[in-house]
């Protein structure tokens, strides 16, 4: 029996407005499709983090968030399942753990960059940033599950830790914010 073939585009969405799970539509600009929006361009960030990596742990666990992103997005699209749990924010603050046993103790600000993987993982935690202000907007506007506020907080903070792994792993210095440089 034939496979029916969907077409990616539907036309549904020319007009500005966009549908929800639950059926609803709502405009491209709305709050809660901006979040969604966010959460994409972080997910689409970390795909290219991924493809620019040979380091198959941070990949595979690169890949689990691409999975939870994917589960937040349906979350904030007012689906009857609510995936993201506690549980969510506990791994993520496992890989935290895991990654900084090999790191050096900072006491210092590090500026973004260094190698190019730890470059990228600083843009993807900057966009996780932003991501998380506009869960935040969004709660402001109706409740959004304090876990996904949470997961999303958390995922900054793992960011940060990648890129440090992955300058020490090249055994690339980091570079720390000095506020005397322009005098």
């Amino acid at each position: 029996m034939p496979k029916h073939r969907y077409k990616i585009y539907t036309r549904t969405g020319d007009k500005g407005m966009t549908s929800l799970s639950n059926g609803n539509r709502e405009s491209k600009s709305s709050v809660r499709i901006t979040a969604i929006g966010e959460i994409d361009e972080l997910n689409c960030m970390l795909g290219v983090l991924i493809a620019k990596s040979e380091l198959a742990d941070i990949n595979t666990q690169l890949e689990l968030i691409q999975h939870a992103l994917f589960n937040i997005g349906s979350d904030l699209a007012i689906s009857k399942n609510q995936f993201v749990t506690e549980d969510y924010v506990f791994k993520i603050e496992s890989m935290i753990d895991s990654l900084e046993e090999s790191l050096p103790p900072i006491n210092k600000f590090i500026l973004p960059g260094g190698n190019e993987l730890a470059a990228i993982s600083h843009m993807a935690r900057a966009i996780c940033r932003r991501a998380e202000r506009c869960l935040i907007d969004l709660h402001n506007h109706e409740p959004v599950k304090n876990e996904l506020i949470m997961f999303v907080n958390r995922l900054s903070d793992l960011l940060f830790v990648i890129a440090r792994t992955m300058n020490h792993r090249a055994m690339f210095p980091e570079t720390y914010w000095e506020k005397e440089t322009w005098q």
